[in-house]
């Protein structure tokens, strides 16, 4: 397998910190430098690292002109498209958090280690340095499968592609997992029981199950979103409720002002109420992500928005495609910076 070499970075001054790594160069102490790009092929990265959370700072660029993205391990979108021009090079940072089960909690564990895929429509990766992260702010996903690092193509939540808008210094740390509800998520211990020791003070956990609470009652829906708020903060960290993706259910008129599509359960339980009102009495953030993706749904309209959802694929109105969870991550990224969650200058805009 093609190998990358670093001779032709001699003569480059390296931004943002980076310093290119002798091909021969043995991995460093756990202060140090983990990798260089001995450990690339023309299309992957591997590195053998324990759980933790890593920046990443690669050089893009090659001698003819470049696009790269980076993805890894469970299908993660970490650094957008860049374009590059010929014979020039592009520094660029960002954060991944390695665990196991690398994906969703309760699935399968993975490869060890730290896995990177290059993509773009012609990608070039001149170096690369890994180390292990230092003042990092964690975001911990609490979801269900919209939110998910999902396993296979064409599912996509849109935890998934959120890690790719955000700069050194913040990590997502995604814990959603397909099928669960409030009641199953405080119960399983794969879940709730592992993220809570985890979070550090200033950490972000960002809350959003409603889909599967099918048969919940609203007393019991709302004693599960407080229990999650107050484990957040005894914790130090900052919770933050997210109310749920519509599901594209539309109405004659083109609205989707019917319980379906808007989440209320067959019990009456409103669930993006109950979220909104918790988080009013609990004085925590609100993203009100059903607002947000109502919005948009309805003005893309019946046909347009199929392209969001797997309506094509699978005649799926509620899981969505690489392009509904990254237009609902940037829903996301957007309201972050807006509530000043998160500085602006840590999240890249476009």
């Amino acid at each position: 397998m093609r190998r990358f070499h670093l001779a032709v970075l001699a003569a480059v001054t390296l931004s943002a910190g980076l310093t290119a790594v002798p091909a021969h160069a043995a991995p460093e102490s756990s202060s140090g430098p983990v990798s260089s790009p001995v450990n690339c092929t023309a299309t992957a990265c591997h590195f053998d690292v324990p759980p933790g959370t890593y920046d990443v700072q690669v050089l893009l660029g090659g001698e003819t002109a470049s696009s790269t993205s980076i993805g890894g391990e469970t299908r993660r979108a970490l650094l957008p498209e860049t374009a590059v021009a010929a014979g020039e090079r592009a520094a660029r940072s960002f954060m991944v958090n390695v665990r196991t089960p690398e994906g969703e909690p309760t699935g399968a564990d993975g490869v060890a280690g730290l896995d990177l895929v290059l993509g773009g429509t012609a990608p070039a990766l001149a170096d690369i340095r890994v180390t292990p992260a230092r003042h990092v702010r964690q975001i911990f996903l609490v979801g269900d499968s919209t939110v998910c690092d999902q396993p296979g193509d064409p599912y996509y939540g849109w935890g998934q592609q959120l890690p790719q808008y955000l700069r050194k210094g913040t990590s997502v740390a995604n814990y959603a997992d397909s099928g669960e509800s409030t009641v199953t998520y405080l119960e399983n211990p794969k879940l709730w029981a592992t993220v809570q020791p985890q979070i550090r003070r200033g950490d972000l956990v960002l809350v959003q199950l409603a889909h599967n609470d099918k048969t919940t009652d609203e007393a019991t829906y709302r004693a599960n979103l407080e229990a999650l708020v107050d484990g957040v903060r005894a914790q130090g960290g900052r919770p933050v409720l997210v109310t749920p993706v519509v599901r594209r259910w539309f109405n004659a008129d083109g609205t989707l002002n019917n319980g379906t599509a808007l989440l209320v359960n067959g019990l009456g339980v409103d669930h993006p109420a109950v979220i909104r009102s918790v988080a009013a009495d609990r004085e925590a953030p609100l993203i009100d992500l059903t607002a947000k993706t109502k919005a948009l749904v309805e003005s893309l309209g019946v046909e347009a928005s199929k392209a969001l959802y797997l309506y094509n694929e699978k005649r799926d109105n509620t899981h969505t495609s690489v392009r509904g969870a990254t237009a609902y991550a940037e829903l996301v990224r957007d309201e972050l910076v807006a509530q000043r969650l998160v500085p602006a200058g840590r999240v890249r805009v476009g």
